[in-house]
């Protein structure tokens, strides 16, 4: 029995100084590639080494010429974090407007170049919805507009899940943080890209369907998504 639970105890901090590792790795790539427009790592484990899989907005900035930047970064890697072979795969994000870890570090960027954070929020509902969207909330947080105290103010748009499956499933989460005169400010955002499938409609009836049945849909949703 006790034999049973030293093992458990020793395969668990396997995976908690894994899942550290993984952290600092991320925290380390979205440094580096933060004008490529970062989004998010994937880290698999191969026979061949470790699969490092990033993915921005900007393959190019983070290749660099001759691949000799992607080459720099990975010899970095394998010093810093100990990876005997580690294998850098870029891949593009197609639609940054649909990427809410993008989203919310371009609502920082704003930020921090002192455009109005009203504004700017609700440029980027305008942006994510007329990209296809179904619904983008996004959340800032900290001292905006120079007020003495910290502030929260939420702004959303269509329909965003925020419990159960599709809350999971279906809502991309995004987050960052801004450095602005009076001091730090948090973004989060959350998109969520389709409706589920039970409530996707066939061309004729989106033709035939009007405001009064697309509100009806989005409440069955709503309701759906709460039982979940």
């Amino acid at each position: 029995m006790k034999l049973k639970r030293g093992m458990s105890m020793a395969i668990e901090k396997i995976f908690v100084k894994e899942g550290i590792k993984e952290a600092e790795i991320e925290t380390y790539l979205a440094k580096r590639f933060d004008k490529a427009g970062y989004s998010h790592t994937e880290i698999q484990r191969t026979p061949l080494g470790t699969r490092i899989v990033v993915y921005v907005y900007k393959p190019g900035i983070v290749v660099g010429r001759s691949g000799r930047r992607i080459q720099d970064i990975t010899d970095d890697i394998r010093n810093k974090f100990g990876f005997e072979n580690p294998l850098i795969d870029v891949k593009e994000v197609e639609n940054p407007f649909l990427d809410a870890k993008i989203v919310a570090s371009r609502i920082a960027g704003a930020l921090e170049r002192g455009i109005n954070f009203k504004k700017v929020a609700n440029y980027y509902l305008d942006k994510v919805i007329e990209a296809g969207a179904i619904g983008i909330s996004i959340h800032v947080g900290g001292k905006l507009m120079g007020s003495e105290r910290s502030r929260f103010q939420k702004f959303k748009r269509g329909f965003i899940a925020y419990s159960g499956d599709y809350a999971e499933t279906l809502v991309d989460k995004g987050y960052a943080q801004g450095s602005i005169k009076p001091g730090i400010v948090g973004i989060q955002v959350r998109i969520m890209k389709q409706s589920p499938k039970e409530f996707e409609m066939k061309p004729e009836e989106q033709k035939s369907s009007g405001p009064k049945e697309a509100k009806e849909m989005m409440e069955e949703i709503k309701k759906a998504g709460e039982k979940i």
